[in-house]
């Protein structure tokens, strides 16, 4: 898990394009969300993925960009951009490794009916356009979420 203050990990992640970005491409003039989900098309990831798409036009006029990761392909991620009418950039961070939720902290062990595994801990981070972390949501439940990071957005970018 990253701490407020901190630097955002450098990364270079396909998008559901197969085009490789980085922090640089994503961010919007004053700053980039980036939350962390398990899997696309599953209820929870497709309801926090909706909340996003709903409030989008919000955090754009305040010049912050929004973005998605997981461990599903670009393809996958495509037809999850179809299928719900996201606006958004999604990132595959499907190498063995998971480099990239790695480095931010949120792949972790995780039990579920007794069976522990490694997977990606849902959690959101909010950076500015310098890629200084101002916050973090570790353990997100849905309900609700989207909302409380665009009020904290307004506070913290603003």
């Amino acid at each position: 898990m990253l701490e407020t203050g901190s630097t955002i990990p450098e990364f270079k992640k396909s998008d559901q394009n197969g085009d490789i970005k980085t922090f640089k491409d994503l961010k919007g003039k004053k700053g980039l969300i980036i939350y962390f989900y398990p899997k696309d098309n599953t209820p929870g990831c497709t309801n926090e993925a909706k909340d996003f798409r709903d409030e989008i036009t919000s955090f754009r006029k305040m010049g912050v960009e929004v973005v998605g990761v997981s461990k599903d392909s670009a393809r996958t991620h495509t037809n999850f951009i179809t299928k719900h009418e996201l606006p958004f950039t999604l990132l595959a961070d499907n190498d063995p490794e998971a480099e990239m939720c790695e480095a931010f902290g949120v792949w972790q062990e995780k039990k579920n009916y007794g069976k522990v595994y490694m997977g990606i801990v849902r959690t959101t981070y909010i950076f500015d356009s310098k890629g200084t972390l101002l916050k973090a949501y570790p353990k997100v439940r849905v309900k609700d979420h989207v909302e409380q990071v665009l009020n904290d957005t307004k506070e913290l970018i603003n």
